[in-house]
């Protein structure tokens, strides 16, 4: 490479470092939406020993340059982090850029996500973590050096940039006319360097650049480019033309109904770019403080030029694809996929909930359901690591754990009161460990965070002090919750019932205070576990003797409620026949589809194939109606839509004030792909795939299937096909794992590598297997159109 590398420091607790340079601020910078500024300094080193590295970091966003040339690849830094609490750093190896004698720094910075708009437009937040923009450098001999060769203080210079004006929403605005000059001195600010910690995770970086699919030209004259693909990231043009012109950027993510560019869901972000040309011949531009969410830009050129060519820069912090699946259903390989970059396109930094509108927040609900699929996709540990830890410096003193992380109501209290608390949204706090014990055998950071686990059993438990949570309707109010959000309305005559907010409560203060116990487990706290025990034990009596009838019907008699009461084992044993049957009836009401929401979808198969519903679970899968996950692809979705019906069946737009074409939380049905359809997971009691169960569900209409996963064991593989009634499963078992087989019941004369073997759990050798059986699928029962009606509203 020709510019710096990074030295970087993961899987482990940050360490700390002796500073002995002054954060400084620009003199030159004129605050929030003003031009971006740089700092500067010239200075000389007598000879180049091959070590020197250059700590640094910023309030803002910053890009550093020595000597002309570039520091590093690495986007958007320093991040984005609960910036009081944790402000991350950089260290790259920077020997290739210096020069014996005289040498020059530059410092550029911007707004970033510490002061430029934060939340929405109702009351959009600004100089959230700070009013000034400010950079922190220390150049050292060697990476371990306390003696530096250089370090920012009040004698270094500053100036304006050709940027005059960035925000995470709102865009770029580069004027490639001004030249950049020194205007200004910098001044040191107040700064406790005890909140530096070293970059946790692997940095944002550009992916492969995607071309131009198709292009037009509108009405007005405008050119739209499709690049064919949702991503989140940045356009990079190269135009030509006289000094003044300019080229202006608008983002979308689809097309209206008449085929023509939108982007009223983007409320008021902007999400623009406009260069300005210098008149010097062929000129590149990439934005360099911003990214947006798109998969169509409207160019708008004014003056004497031409867009010579153009590319989407897609971006992210997960860069690596992990896994894949395919099967006879172009449809579900398309929604594998789609999964895929929605969660490239929101793992920037943080896992968001969006990339494009006036959001781009890192929910918690969101997060805590997806985060066992995201494990699979790509390597997140480092990523999860970093963001539990923001986590726990944003979670409140009473244990409430805020919506979005990090959190910018927690700064600005007066505009967003009650931005917290929520149940199945502040689990995250012990699912993301959780789940990163499972995949990676991550003890030490449930060891970690036990603390902060514990404090959020015990907040929602305070709610409504006692095993019955009862959270208040109002917006604010503590212990205020989400529900199961964003449920369907349906295709039934009548609106359908949902999970009322007291039970979706309740199942999660069970599912917390039973994993936490676990967690508790692990780690070797014996007291806690044994505590929360006993309020799982009291939860599962007290949620059966509220919201289970005499007859096995839950309260609500929604989807969500079975699935969640099912997966998580809350029905008791002399209801569960009968329990099973109303969760059917939930299911036919709703024509066989999709009846949940947030929390509810990942539980909904799952629930069904526990209960012996193959075919069901297999029926509300596949249909292609909406609500459904295969309507959103039959519909030219390219990534996961926040709301099942985002995009009417006539092209029409829904809802855009809260509408978003790039949200994977309903992508988590992909960890239900992996698991259950290809049938491979990690041993709760054996994590990091060092023991892997292997137990396919036998879903003909996907016929063949197949499926790998990058664990970090080494290469897991499954793939079967059906034949009639014939099955062949062919699996990888890496080198450094065991394999444990598990065939369900209703398989019969199974075979292990051409030998006979039973229904027992079968122990498998590193290596590849074969197994064959034979299996006699259920025929969907037909649906009965008296009960249902599936063209009413």
């Amino acid at each position: 490479m020709n510019h710096a590398s990074a030295l970087r420091t993961q899987d482990s607790a940050p360490f700390s470092r002796v500073w002995t340079a002054d954060i400084i601020r620009p003199l030159a910078d004129q605050g929030q939406g003003t031009p971006a500024s740089f700092v500067a300094k010239t200075f000389s080193i007598d000879q180049v020993g091959g070590g020197e590295v250059l700590h640094i970091s910023a309030l803002g966003l910053y890009r550093a340059f020595i000597n002309g040339q570039r520091v590093g690849d690495d986007l958007l830094t320093p991040g984005w982090t609960v910036y009081d609490k944790r402000l991350s750093f950089q260290s790259y190896e920077v020997s290739d850029l210096l020069k014996s004698g005289e040498n020059r720094i530059e410092i550029w910075l911007a707004d970033g996500w510490l002061r430029s708009q934060m939340m929405w437009g109702e009351a959009p937040l600004f100089d959230t973590w700070g009013k000034h923009i400010a950079a922190i450098a220390e150049l050292v001999a060697t990476p371990g050096d306390d003696a530096p060769l250089l370090v920012t203080d009040n004698t270094w210079e500053s100036g304006e940039l050709p940027i005059r004006k960035s925000g995470i929403y709102f865009g770029e605005i580069f004027d490639a006319r001004v030249t950049q000059k020194v205007t200004a001195g910098t001044e040191v600010l107040a700064f406790d360097t005890a909140v530096l910690i070293p970059h946790e995770t692997t940095p944002v970086r550009m992916l492969e650049p995607l071309t131009m699919q198709n292009s037009w030209t509108d009405a007005e004259g405008r050119t739209v480019y499709d690049f064919g693909q949702n991503a989140g990231g940045n356009v990079a043009f190269t135009v030509k033309g006289e000094a003044g012109a300019k080229v202006s950027v608008e983002h979308g993510e689809v097309l209206d109904k008449d085929k023509q560019f939108y982007n009223g869901n983007y409320r008021t972000a902007a999400a623009r770019l406009e260069y300005i040309l210098a008149g010097s011949g062929e000129e590149h531009y990439r934005p360099v403080f911003t990214f947006q969410g798109y998969r169509y830009v409207r160019v708008t050129i004014e003056g004497a030029a031409k867009l010579l060519d153009i590319v989407s820069e897609p971006i992210s912090s997960v860069t690596e694809i992990k896994a894949s699946f395919s099967s006879a259903n172009p449809l579900v390989d398309r929604l594998f996929l789609n999964t895929v970059w929605s969660q490239r396109a929101n793992f920037i930094e943080v896992p968001t909930d969006c990339p494009q509108r006036d959001e781009r927040l890192g929910w918690t609900g969101d997060a805590q359901v997806f985060a066992g699929t995201a494990a699979y996709l790509g390597d997140v540990h480092s990523f999860f690591q970093k963001w539990t830890r923001d986590l726990m410096a944003d979670q409140r003193e009473d244990g409430a754990v805020p919506h979005v992380c990090p959190d910018p109501t927690r700064m600005q209290p007066e505009h967003y009161p009650g931005f917290y608390g929520s149940t199945g949204w502040g689990d995250a706090i012990y699912q993301i460990p959780w789940q990163m014990y499972l995949h990676y055998g991550d003890t030490a950071l449930l060891r970690e965070a036990l603390p902060n686990m514990v404090k959020w059993v015990d907040f929602v438990w305070s709610i409504s002090d006692g095993p019955i949570v009862s959270p208040p309707r109002e917006w604010g109010a503590r212990g205020f919750s989400f529900g199961d959000w964003l449920q369907p309305k349906g295709p039934s005559a009548k609106p359908l019932p949902t999970i009322g907010d007291d039970a979706a409560a309740t199942i999660y203060l069970h599912i917390a205070a039973s994993r936490v116990a676990e967690i508790a487990r692990i780690v070797g706290d014996t007291e806690i576990a044994t505590r929360l025990d006993t309020m799982a034990e009291a939860v599962k009596a007290a949620f059966a003797g509220e919201f289970i009838t005499a007859s096995g019907r839950l309260a609500y008699d929604d989807q969500t409620s079975y699935a969640l009461a099912i997966v998580h084992d809350l029905i008791p044993a002399d209801k569960f026949e009968a329990a099973n049957g109303y969760f059917k009836n939930t299911i036919d009401r709703a024509a066989r589809r999709i009846g949940t929401g947030f929390i509810g979808t990942p539980a909904l198969l799952p629930a069904l194939i526990k209960i012996g519903e193959w075919g069901l679970a297999s029926e509300v899968f596949l249909q292609e109606e909406v609500p459904g996950w295969l309507y959103q692809v039959k519909m030219g979705a390219t990534t996961i839509w926040e709301r099942w019906d985002a995009i009417q069946p006539d092209g029409s737009i829904y809802n855009p004030q809260m509408n978003s074409y790039n949200h994977y939380a309903y992508g988590a049905v992909c960890q239900w792909l992996l698991e259950g359809v290809a049938g491979f997971r990690p041993d709760e009691k054996d994590p990091a795939f060092k023991t892997i169960i292997f137990e396919p569900i036998i879903l003909p209409q996907l016929s063949p299937v197949k499926a790998d996963h990058d664990s970090p064991a080494g290469k897991i593989a499954a793939a079967w096909t059906i034949n009639g009634e014939a099955v062949r499963y062919d699996i990888e078992v890496p080198a450094q794992s065991r394999g444990v087989l598990r065939l369900a019941s209703v398989y019969r004369d199974a075979t292990l590598d051409g030998q006979a073997i039973g229904h027992e759990d079968i122990a498998l050798s590193p290596g590849k297997h074969t197994i064959t059986f034979n299996y006699t699928a259920p025929k969907a029962a037909k649906l009965e159109k008296s009960r249902v009606n599936a063209n009413t509203p």
